[in-house]
């Protein structure tokens, strides 16, 4: 399956366009982590558990869009976006989304 930012990709030709396929998460932030990431708003740096679970969020959306693209019988998905907004107080959504299409 290739993924691509752009809307097309380099070498190959698009013969079909089959639609939006999107996949998102919606995470919780735990109350431990929180009180880690205050500390470390006071000594700085990093906030290694907000990284990492921000990564795996984006990592599941892109996993359930693609499943999405290969229900479709797409080989690829072009002009992937990103996109995030806060659901309640302590979560927030990340959405992945793109065009399914046919690559030669």
């Amino acid at each position: 399956m290739y993924i691509a930012t752009t809307e097309t990709i380099a070498g190959k030709k698009v013969v079909r366009y089959l639609g939006l396929v999107r996949g998102n998460t919606i995470r919780a932030r735990h109350i431990g982590h929180d009180f880690m990431a205050a500390l470390r708003n006071v000594v700085g740096g990093e906030i290694v558990d907000y990284t990492k679970m921000l990564s795996e969020a984006r990592e599941q959306a892109v996993d359930r869009m693609v499943e999405q693209a290969k229900a479709l019988g797409a080989n690829a998905v072009v002009g992937v976006r990103f996109s995030t907004s806060m659901v309640m107080s302590a979560a927030a959504e990340i959405l992945a989304y793109g065009t399914a299409v046919v690559v030669e």
